[in-house]
């Protein structure tokens, strides 16, 4: 799969709320600091685990599914394995009327779940990470040295 950096620019640019499924509470767990980094940049972050309902995460109480996300959801965040992508996708489907975006972190992809979510009209971003991609689409990797490919005026 390919996106364009405009498409990508655009989802996280339209973007305001975030699931974040599969959110760990362990600081160095990439659920954890993804979801952070992500609340760091503006973004309201809801995160969802069942094993961690109730408690408080990034200012937020921790959902225990996608049906108990607020509705002005407009985007859910993946990182659970690819086998598990189906059930969310429908539930994500079925309980967020303002839903743009499922977005399947790095080493997630699931096809067919894919292609129900985007004959409802909604954006579906695979194998990639919006925290990478922020960084790398804004400029934030460029501090570090990295060759992002986006050119730009900005130092």
């Amino acid at each position: 799969m390919t996106y364009s950096d405009a498409e990508l620019k655009t989802v996280l640019n339209r973007t305001k709320v975030i699931a974040v499924v599969g959110v760990s509470a362990n600081s160095v767990r990439p659920s954890y600091y993804v979801a952070r980094y992500l609340k760091l940049k503006g973004y309201r972050v809801i995160p969802v685990n069942p094993g961690l309902a109730g408690q408080v995460l990034f200012g937020e109480t921790v959902r225990g599914s996608i049906s108990d996300c607020p509705p002005e959801t407009d985007m859910v965040d993946l990182f659970r394995r690819s086998e598990h992508v189906p059930p969310l996708v429908e539930d994500a489907l079925t309980h967020l009327p303002n839903l743009q975006t499922i977005w399947m972190q790095i080493g997630v992809e699931h096809p067919e779940a894919a292609k129900v979510a985007q004959a409802k009209g909604v954006t579906v971003i695979q194998n990639r990470c919006p925290k990478i991609e922020y960084q790398r689409l804004f400029g934030e990797l460029r501090m570090g040295g990295f060759n992002t490919g986006v050119i730009s005026s900005r130092l």
